[in-house]
């Protein structure tokens, strides 16, 4: 369902009145959504429109896809982005805050006390078999995701191209992520600007079918609250007081311990990486796992299957996977602390230098959100960075399935590029033969995530216990 650009002008010469919503409930609800949180993006922004608009009908239909279309085109988790949007509208900065921290918060506190559990106890049967059995069933997800946004993206042969020729970028040259980004979202600008057939194909997770509620109908009404009205004055305030949040702790690292440091390494690289986030978790984990493991040697590739099953099966995000990924890195190369106290803070840090830009993008844009919306060009370069997405994630599957299924590889040179290539007779069996039942789990009998993680974790530690 798309709002025309007239509905929206509408709405927003409309007087606002008051919502009577106290801020307490507001907190609780999000408190409540956030701990729903699972499932990725489709499932958590489900789950919100479920609550938001069917259940308390606090905003109507057309304001949730309005915020939603928004964030799409941020870099970043929308839908943590699209609860802090949401929180935003209803309460003000300390609403879009709450909303938005406690968004992550069970998710970070959940991966961080497993996190520790890896490091203690991984070397046990137990774990080492739950870790086993998640790898297998994480394919089988990955794989899902590639086919469920291919199928959303890749409506026409221009979108396909551009799929694969970000996959061969990427597996065949180890073209940079953000460079992949650029370049789609280069192309397809330019051939939304050319007014180009191919590039109007739209996007977005679909929100919950069921009787339209529409905003009329809602607390919030039509109207657009003074707060979320523009004003460049506020929105240079609180953007210059987020860059400070964001980049004075990465500068004050830089500064006290130098840029070869696994702490300002950290800093530096996640930062980088919310800058460039377009596409979902699944996209970005390709290129986490490009650097952490290929340029920095943070972990290995099977540690990155590690970190992705237990973001699957905790709330929040998952983009929480690389506060895994930040706390394994200052867990090994912890200088004078003690490894515990170093991988906590490099998960912190890590947090921190991921989410705040979220927040940034969200107060400082979102009161400007309607000059955004039905730009052509915009939704243009949009639909080609996910159609490259596509060509990234199939990368991923492949590259986690490759080390993850095989115990040996070896380097193909073709054509200037170069890839992985398995042995095939380093084919690890029990493990390909749990991936192919998750498989045919997801694809064929349609079970949800939660219940395949779980089964291949414990079927993955009784073969550990039995051989």
């Amino acid at each position: 369902m798309t709002v025309t650009t007239t509905e929206q002008h509408e709405s927003a010469a409309t007087p606002a009145k008051d919502h009577g919503i106290p801020f307490g409930d507001a907190v609780r609800v999000w408190a409540r959504i956030a701990s729903l949180s699972f499932g990725g993006p489709a499932g958590q922004i489900a789950v919100m429109h479920r609550i938001l608009v069917e259940e308390k009908r606090w905003i109507g239909e057309e304001r949730f896809l309005h915020a939603l279309n928004y964030c799409m085109l941020l870099p970043g988790p929308e839908a943590q982005q699209l609860a802090a949007y949401i929180g935003w509208l209803l309460h003000k900065t300390k609403g879009g805050l709450v909303a938005g921290a406690l968004f992550v918060l069970p998710g970070f506190l959940a991966i961080l006390g497993l996190s520790f559990v890896y490091v203690l106890l991984g070397q046990s049967p137990l774990i080492e078999g739950l870790f086993f059995g998640l790898k297998a069933a994480v394919l089988a997800v990955v794989l899902q995701a590639v086919v469920r946004v291919g199928s959303r993206a890749l409506k026409n042969n221009v979108m396909r191209g551009i799929a694969v020729a970000a996959f061969v970028a990427i597996f065949f040259f180890g073209a940079p992520f953000p460079l992949i980004v650029l370049g789609a979202a280069l192309g397809g600008y330019i051939g939304g600007r050319l007014g180009a057939p191919a590039f109007k194909v739209g996007g977005g997770h679909g929100a919950a079918s069921g009787d339209v509620v529409h905003d009329r109908d809602t607390a919030l009404g039509e109207g657009l609250p003074d707060h979320a009205r523009p004003d460049l004055a506020w929105s240079l305030k609180i953007s210059g007081a987020l860059l400070f949040l964001w980049l004075a702790p990465v500068a004050a690292i830089l500064v006290l311990v130098g840029p070869d440091d696994v702490f300002a390494r950290i800093a530096t690289f996640f930062s980088q990486m919310a800058v460039v986030t377009f596409g979902g978790a699944y996209a970005v984990l390709a290129y986490v796992a490009q650097e952490a493991v290929g340029t920095y040697g943070w972990l290995q590739p099977g540690e990155m299957l590690d970190g992705l099953g237990l973001a699957e099966t905790t709330p929040g995000p998952l983009i929480m996977v690389t506060q895994f990924v930040g706390f394994l890195a200052a867990f090994r190369d912890a200088g004078d602390l003690h490894p515990l106290v170093a991988a906590t803070l490099g998960a912190i840090l890590t947090t921190w230098v991921t989410f705040v830009p979220c927040f940034l993008w969200i107060f400082g844009g979102a009161p400007f959100v309607e000059r955004l919306r039905g730009n052509p060009a915009l939704s243009a370069a949009l639909s080609a960075i996910t159609a490259a997405v596509v060509g990234v994630i199939l990368n991923l599957a492949l590259w986690f399935a490759i080390h993850t299924l095989f115990s040996d590889v070896r380097t193909v040179n073709i054509m200037g590029g170069a890839f992985d290539a398995p042995m095939l007779v380093s084919l690890n069996l029990p493990a390909f033969i749990l991936a192919a039942g998750a498989v045919i789990a997801v694809f064929r009998f349609k079970a949800g995530m939660i219940p395949v993680l779980l089964a291949c974790a414990v079927l993955g530690a009784a073969y550990v216990f039995i051989v």
